[in-house]
């Protein structure tokens, strides 16, 4: 199964770290990050899961749940938390899924036989309140994941939904925003973006962030 953007995210039953889950029932009305680990007690994968516990504020206010996964079983995943907590030196506070039996991993496609027919790959998916996949971002063995980018992606996400506008390339929270070309009544402009815009082309014009 091959899951696209906009997609449902699947949804499942499976043991974690923290107990058993129903995925849409523990997501509820938050947005969701999942992402996947080849296996435990993986370099790599070790200073993300404590680099994601050091996040918790952040994800916090933007009303984000993360929630890991490897194949491994709930005890190793146990054995594995210490590791991570001690090296460091941060809590886990967020569950990682034991899919020892492959079902989340079916369903969301981590298997991925050019690059091992056991382990997961190293994806990362943003799911909306409304269940749907709005990104996926797939890593290399050889590379840790940005959670800055994340976060900004997430930001961009939350903004775009409200307001008809469009974050522009290395766009960060407060910096300007593209209006979406569609938008051309200029009662509806006024109304919208007060603080007035800049037109460098037709087609592209920048305002403030709306809900600064």
């Amino acid at each position: 199964m091959s899951i696209r953007l906009g997609d449902i995210a699947p949804d499942f039953e499976q043991d974690t770290s923290t107990g058993r889950i129903r995925f849409h029932e523990w997501l509820g009305d938050s947005w969701g990050i999942l992402f996947s680990h080849p296996a435990d007690f993986t370099p790599v994968c070790t200073t993300e899961l404590g680099f994601t516990a050091k996040l918790k504020d952040e994800f916090a206010k933007r009303n984000v749940k993360v929630i890991a996964l490897s194949v491994d079983p709930v005890d190793s995943h146990l054995k594995w938390i210490g590791d991570i907590e001690e090296t460091q030196g941060t809590q886990v506070n967020f569950p990682i899924i034991a899919d020892a039996d492959r079902k989340v991993s079916d369903l969301y496609d981590l298997i991925h036989p050019n690059a091992n027919d056991t382990l997961t790959v190293r994806s990362l998916f943003i799911i909306d309140p409304n269940k749907k996949v709005r990104l996926i971002i797939t890593y290399p063995a050889s590379t840790g994941r940005n959670f800055h980018e994340i976060l900004r992606v997430i930001d961009s996400l939350q903004l775009t939904d409200n307001y008809k506008v469009a974050t522009p390339a290395n766009w960060q929270d407060g910096e300007e925003v593209v209006i979406v070309p569609s938008l051309q009544d200029p009662e509806e402009l006024k109304q919208r973006f007060p603080k007035g815009f800049r037109a460098v082309k037709p087609y592209l014009r920048l305002t403030p962030q709306p809900n600064r």
